[in-house]
């Protein structure tokens, strides 16, 4: 097999190059290929009503790019010189017509030769924006708006990086949000795609890739997925997809098969496409797990939860584990979600409604301004003020009670003299003091 040769241009062999063609078609395409990482059939194509000025983007039918503020001045520039007869971005200098493909081509290569670019060739130009994209971005990105897929970007570019691989993890600070109007399009797009089903299995049906490869069509039938030890209910949505699929490809054998060979998916190829997918779609951040997850809270687990608590007021890990015959892990991530989600609040071990508990960063502030309010407060009464139990106060109340903030008098809690505008609040709803000797309003008459 060829090797994928990668011969990256001097920067400043090229600054001279576009300064050398600053408003012709050869200085247009170097622009195209380096500043923007379009294909050669890309650049011939590239019509002006895909150019986005106002968002300083290309809007090409696979992927959005953005563009800098001196490449989309550039264009503008060469737009407003034209007579607007022709949509082609990319003209003939002599007769102002769409160019061929070799005439794109040709001019890219005299006007490299002439800056002793000699070994760079048109796609190299590409190369070197996937690079440079690399090298500031991370991988998600890079593949949405180059569209490689993260395989490929590791097989062809990660040996001329510094690091030398690139990584496909996904490391979050927080849980995932779902975007599920970016979802619906993504589904509507891909259609009976590998991808489409395979996302429509995944979200709506709850499937694991092993399950999704390993699908034959006898297991499909009346609305349902018939699958080893239970069945699985289909979606409308999913149903249809599966019929359309059904109705294109016959309904024998595995249900998703690779287009050439007619074989099964394996599940690491399946995967992959399915990340392409979304990625191309701006859903970086999302894997099938995150899509399986989100269709099991919605599909019962989330009820079952939510309902719970309604029932009990709050519930822990333990006890989902319990109710949903996961494990602890799954457990923690299912909450997790709900929280994210707003639709939980956790306190300490245990998760509430959110309207039912004040949440933790602001249940200092809440129990400052009742002591300044009420003078004094028993743990019980904290507990009944925050929607809390009682032994989940104790934590709060002892980092107040070290903060110097409240103290304590037996099974009293009071605000402390630095407490700050809270003392203040407290003295002025204290009762007026009672001079002395006035007691019983009786004085001498004169």
């Amino acid at each position: 097999m060829q090797d994928y040769v990668v011969n990256r241009p001097d920067e400043g062999a090229m600054a001279r190059a576009l300064q050398e063609n600053a408003a012709n078609a050869a200085g247009t395409i170097l622009r195209l290929a380096w500043q923007a990482g379009l294909l050669r059939d890309e650049i011939q194509h590239l019509t002006w009503e895909r150019v986005d000025f106002l968002d300083g983007c290309l809007v090409l039918p696979d992927r959005r790019i953005p563009i800098d503020r001196e490449l989309v001045e550039w264009l503008q520039a060469l737009r407003d010189g034209r007579d607007r007869s022709q949509e082609s971005v990319v003209l003939s200098d002599r007769d102002h017509k769409p160019l061929t493909p070799q005439s794109i081509s040709r001019l890219a290569r005299i006007a490299l030769d002439r800056q002793g670019q000699t070994e760079v060739r048109l796609i190299d130009l590409r190369h070197d924006f996937v690079l440079r994209q690399l090298e500031e971005h991370d991988w998600q990105y890079v593949s949405r708006i180059t569209g490689v897929e993260a395989a490929g970007l590791n097989i062809h570019f990660a040996g001329h990086l510094e690091e030398k691989k690139i990584s496909t993890r996904i490391c979050r600070e927080e849980r995932v949000q779902i975007d599920e109007f970016a979802l619906w399009k993504l589904l509507r797009a891909e259609g009976i795609s590998p991808a489409g089903i395979a996302l429509w299995l995944t979200w709506q049906v709850g499937l694991r890739m092993e399950e999704i490869v390993a699908l034959r069509w006898e297991q499909v039938g009346a609305g349902r997925l018939r699958l080893t030890g239970r069945e699985v209910p289909l979606t409308s949505g999913a149903e249809k997809a599966l019929e359309e699929l059904g109705r294109k490809e016959g309904r024998e054998g595995f249900v998703l098969t690779s287009p050439r060979s007619r074989r099964p998916y394996d599940r690491t190829r399946l995967s992959r496409l399915v990340r392409a997918a979304l990625v191309r779609a701006g859903l970086d951040n999302l894997t099938p797990r995150d899509l399986r997850m989100d269709c099991t809270l919605r599909s019962g687990g989330e009820g079952q939860i939510l309902a719970q608590v309604r029932r009990k007021g709050w519930i822990t890990r333990n006890e989902v584990c319990t109710l949903l015959n996961v494990s602890r892990t799954s457990a923690y991530s299912r909450l997790k979600q709900l929280t994210s989600r707003e639709k939980l609040v956790q306190v300490g071990a245990r998760y509430y409604l959110p309207e039912a508990v004040v949440p933790p960063e602001r249940q200092e502030a809440v129990v400052l301004e009742y002591l300044a309010r009420e003078g004094f407060a028993y743990r019980q009464d904290v507990a009944r003020l925050l929607g809390i139990g009682v032994g989940q106060c104790r934590p709060l109340l002892q980092r107040m009670l070290a903060g110097g903030k409240i103290v304590q008098e037996r099974q009293r809690y009071l605000l402390s003299g630095d407490s700050g505008p809270f003392q203040s609040s407290r003295e002025e709803n204290a009762e007026p003091a009672v001079p002395a000797g006035a007691e019983g309003g009786g004085g001498r008459d004169v």
